[in-house]
């Protein structure tokens, strides 16, 4: 049985359908990458698993558990928990406070603590500026904080919108770097990238979407070779 199963699921925006029957699964210690231009359906898809645009039909399976109606708040007690497309971060709270509030379900947990400590040994950057106020620090360090705060969940899948958008390249291949030693440590992760060259670096299997509708899947390894992927996504 798969982590995720998403089978046929279609979402709306008012009267505009975004996804138009997408299905795909997520193995256990996977990371499996959604790719496709802008409008394609990827960060809806990423909603429609958390809750957040709820599926006006197909399902959401996690761990064997049918999610699609639940509300999203009963989501995150599921184990999945999101890092959004542009971050979201509270601006006017500390990094600190940022990261506690991911925990907050797990506020009597005694292990929170130690969790805190393993978000600072994969973002020192964070352990620096634990007191400062999250609005004045760069793209790159809040998407570490998005990233950590979603963590801080102890999620058993983790999504990822979009964490290279606005950052400086050099950042982009440390927060990279980070994603693959988050997976190492056992987080299953389901990663939405425009950029594909890192996605399918760091993936294992991905799905290419186009105007709602998967188009195409498979190893990433096999993805980075097929020609229409290289000359839509790769730049070649």
């Amino acid at each position: 049985m798969a982590l995720l199963e998403v089978t046929d699921i279609h979402a709306h925006y008012g009267g505009i359908e975004a996804l138009k029957g997408i299905s795909l699964t997520v193995e256990q210690g996977e990371v499996v990458t959604l790719i496709g231009s802008n409008g394609a359906g990827k960060s809806t898809t990423l909603r429609a698993i958390t809750g957040l645009t709820p599926a006006s039909a197909g399902t959401v399976v996690i761990d064997g558990e049918d999610i699609t109606r639940v509300p999203a708040h009963e989501i995150v007690k599921r184990g999945i928990a999101l890092s959004p497309e542009g971050r979201h971060c509270f601006p006017r709270m500390t990094v600190r406070e940022n990261l506690d509030l991911g925990a907050h379900r797990r506020r009597r947990d005694p292990e929170i603590r130690g969790d805190l400590e393993r978000i600072f040994e994969l973002f020192p950057r964070l352990k620096e500026r634990e007191k400062q106020k999250a609005g004045t620090m760069s793209g790159g360090e809040q998407q570490m904080l998005a990233m950590g705060r979603a963590l801080m969940a102890r999620p058993k899948l983790l999504l990822l919108d979009e964490p290279s958008m606005g950052i400086a390249p050099i950042l982009v291949q440390r927060i990279y770097e980070t994603i693959s030693e988050i997976n190492r440590n056992g987080t299953t992760i389901l990663l939405v990238e425009q950029n594909a060259n890192y996605a399918l670096d760091v993936s294992k299997r991905g799905y290419v979407l186009e105007t709602g509708r998967v188009v195409l899947e498979g190893k990433s390894s096999d993805l980075r070779t097929d020609p229409e992927v290289q000359r839509a996504y790769l730049g070649a």
